[in-house]
């Protein structure tokens, strides 16, 4: 029997998972990039890969609403030599409607979450940018035409129900994917909020010290301004643009 196709493009009637996990991604290992493809193959096949599979497709099964519909959205469309920087989080927005497969990024016309609208603070203040209009929203598509890459460290999560796929096999991939994208010559900016994102940074190091890794606290209103690392004050964004600057690339950070 045919499978029916799955929708990769903008609009979705819902941000969930329409289909098992397998199928999704079997579906979405067609459009990557080949390093991309070779990663997500092996890890796949490897018993974390087949133990988050299975756990996933269990949930699904049982009734939990698991989001986002394009888990793998990050890495769509950024081969790794394109990316400039990437910004590592937790997991996806657990709230009706967030989740869109790209880290702190929500729909057009979705409310602009906290941790958002810290990211938004911490930009005003470290660049000097306006706050964002109304008509901007959450999303962060532009950003990521750019070469920003926004990444969690796990890839579905639970409606409702934060971390909830957490330490359950998505991490093997984005370990895998940390250390491609470190192995890649092209010079990379590492944005690692919170712990979950920082315990990358052995990875990242051990392949290339090439890099500049940058760490914060999550941008959260719990943790965006408490130490060690506060959020607020960190002048990643600053520090990137410079960086990058010596190394003839720009990003243009402005959400207006």
């Amino acid at each position: 029997m045919q499978q029916p196709a799955l929708d990769w493009g903008e609009s979705s009637a819902s941000n969930e998972l329409a289909l098992p996990l397998g199928e999704v991604l079997l579906a979405a290992c067609e459009t990557l990039d080949p390093a991309w493809r070779a990663v997500l193959e092996e890890w796949r096949l490897s018993a974390a890969g087949q133990r988050l599979l299975a756990f996933v497709e269990e949930r699904q099964a049982r009734g939990a609403h698991v989001l986002p519909h394009r888990p793998l959205r990050a890495l769509q469309n950024l081969a790794p030599q394109a990316v400039h920087v990437v910004i590592l989080g937790q997991d996806p927005y657990h709230g009706e409607g967030q989740a869109e497969g790209w880290a702190f990024s929500v729909p057009a016309g979705v409310a602009v979450p906290p941790s958002l609208r810290n990211i938004d603070l911490e930009l005003q203040r470290d660049l000097n940018l306006p706050p964002p209009g109304k008509a901007v929203g959450g999303h962060l598509g532009a950003w990521v035409e750019q070469g920003v890459m926004l990444l969690n460290t796990s890839l579905t999560v639970e409606l409702g129900h934060p971390a909830s796929h957490a330490r359950q096999g998505w991490e093997a991939l984005t370990d895998a994917c940390m250390r491609v994208l470190a192995e890649d010559a092209a010079p990379k900016v590492f944005m690692l909020w919170g712990a979950h994102a920082q315990a990358k940074r052995p990875l990242i190091e051990a392949a290339a010290p090439r890099h500049l890794v940058l760490q914060a606290n999550h941008p959260s209103p719990l943790s965006a301004r408490r130490g060690p690392l506060p959020f607020i004050g960190c002048g990643h964004f600053s520090r990137a643009r410079d960086w990058l600057g010596e190394r003839g690339v720009t990003i243009d950070w402005r959400r207006a």
